[in-house]
C-alpha cells in the first residue's frame, strides 16, 4: 500500500456485500442485454463518474458447476484483443469468474448489441507491464485496488476466435 492509499474499507469485507453484488450484477446484466448495452455499457461509479469506463459482458462456465454465468466486467481493447482485470475491488482472492475462464477459456463476451467469441489468456510480465498503465488510464481505480491486495492481480487477454457456438 502507498502512503496516500488508505487501507480497504472492512465494510467490503462483510458477508452481505458478495450477495448484494449478486444481484446488482444480474440486474445490470438484464438491463444491458435489453437496452444492447445503452442501459449498462458505460461503468461510472468511483473513478469512472468523471470519466466513464466501457463494460462488457463475459460469458463463463462454473468449473465445479457447469453453471453458465454473465458477469459485467471493464475493459479496455489492445489492437483487436480485449483486455479486462481480476481486481475483484482488491480483495484477497481472484474472482470465481476468473478462475472459471482457466479452467474453460473458450468463451464469449457481449459488447453492446455484439456477442464475440474469445479465448482468454492471463497476460504475461511483458504484457501486463505494457497493458497496466493502459488499464489505469482507463480506470484510476484499479491502482487502489492493487494498493488493497497482497496478490497479484491478473490482466486477462480476450483473444478474437471463430465462433464456435
Amino acid at each position: 500500500m502507498t502512503a496516500s492509499t488508505p487501507p480497504r474499507p472492512k465494510q467490503l469485507d462483510s458477508p452481505l456485500v458478495p450477495k448484494m453484488l449478486k444481484y446488482v450484477g444480474k440486474a445490470h446484466v438484464w438491463l444491458y442485454r435489453r437496452t444492447g448495452g445503452r442501459v449498462g455499457g458505460k461503468w461510472r461509479v468511483g473513478a469512472g463518474f468523471r470519466k466513464p469506463v466501457p463494460t462488457l459482458l463475459l460469458e463463463h462456465r462454473g468449473r465445479k458447476s457447469g453453471t453458465h454465468y454473465t458477469t459485467p466486467l471493464l475493459y479496455i481493447t489492445d489492437g483487436a484483443d480485449t483486455i479486462i482485470v481480476a481486481s475483484q475491488g482488491g480483495a484477497a482472492k481472484n474472482p470465481q469468474w476468473y478462475r472459471n475462464l482457466q479452467d474453460d477459456p473458450n468463451t464469449h463476451i457481449q459488447i453492446g448489441t455484439r456477442r464475440l467469441a474469445v479465448h482468454a489468456i492471463v497476460a504475461g510480465p511483458e504484457d501486463r507491464e505494457r497493458l497496466w498503465p493502459k488499464l489505469v488510464d482507463a480506470y484510476a481505480d484499479f491502482d487502489t485496488y492493487k494498493a488493497w491486495t497482497e496478490r497479484e492481480i491478473p490482466v486477462i487477454i480476450l483473444q478474437p476466435t471463430p465462433d464456435q457456438n
